[in-house]
């Protein structure tokens, strides 16, 4: 719970098994990347091994080199820290959705779906599905600085955790861990989390939807990072932070109309059965 260099949530592809390659090119000259892998591990096998380390604490970061920034049109908040190795980065990032968990929830988990709303993210396929997992080829392409541009693919793994009930009366939560087992990072690893509270629970100067919602949804994403040494993370870092804000709209967006036309739909229903 993903990207093209970051391009959303899970987003890197290059299938097991399969070569892949990568090129960073400005008009016509072009520097390109090619190595095949052979892995192919069993899903399954990967899935219990991966998911106990995306779940445990979180990595220690450098606080005091932390850029944030802070959108309060969409309730979005993201920070990028510094981790000890110098390429490596810690990207947490957050936002509000007036929608609920299972709008969320069914909007992340919409596979084959995703590069209908998500931009930049031109291809994703589901190589293989099985009881809370799936694995993702993914092919995105983002423009960089001075006319260069990011071309990539890769192959990620993603685990979708048990519905949890929270401390706080009312809320509820449901991760997605992912982790690239080929591609254009060196490591790639992360999750999505929904987290959906009661209103009622909420004190009023900390509200930020309106009074008639009876829920509080929040999206949120981490992800640790580093690039393979021919691409500094210097020169993507920016691009990232964008794409991901993007992609975090994007998605709150899709939610938010995927919750729209099910209440409507439901209205209609009501109506019927009354006439």
């Amino acid at each position: 719970m993903a990207s093209s260099s970051s391009r959303c949530c899970f987003f890197f592809s290059a299938s097991h098994g399969h070569a892949f390659s990568t090129s960073i090119s400005r008009n016509t000259t072009t520097i390109r990347t090619s190595i095949n892998l052979r892995i192919a591990p069993s899903p399954k096998r990967t899935a219990r091994l991966v998911f106990s380390v995306s779940c445990a604490a979180e990595p220690p970061v450098d606080l005091a080199a932390d850029e944030q920034e802070h959108d309060e049109r969409y309730g979005f908040e993201i920070q990028v820290s510094k981790m000890g190795k110098r390429n490596r980065r810690v990207v947490r990032a957050r936002v509000r959705i007036e929608a609920p968990l299972e709008a969320v929830w069914d909007t992340l988990t919409d596979y084959e779906g995703l590069a209908d709303f998500i931009p930049g993210l031109s291809e994703c396929r589901l190589l293989h599905k099985d009881h809370r997992f799936a694995r993702l080829y993914q092919v995105g392409e983002q423009d960089l600085a001075l006319g260069f541009k990011f071309n990539a693919k890769g192959t990620v793994d993603c685990f979708e955790g048990e519905l949890e009930l929270m401390p706080a009366a009312g809320a509820r939560r449901r991760e997605i861990a992912f982790n690239m087992i080929d591609g254009d990072f060196k490591f790639f690893q992360g999750k999505w989390s929904v987290e959906e509270v009661d209103t009622s629970s909420i004190n009023e100067r900390d509200r930020k939807i309106s009074e008639d919602q009876e829920f509080q949804t929040t999206l949120s994403y981490l992800v640790e990072l580093e690039p393979k040494l021919w691409v500094p993370v210097r020169l993507l870092e920016g691009r990232i932070c964008s794409e991901i804000k993007t992609n975090l709209v994007s998605i709150r967006e899709q939610a938010q109309r995927i919750y729209m036309l099910q209440h409507e739909l439901c209205s209609v229903v009501v109506i019927s059965s009354i006439a």
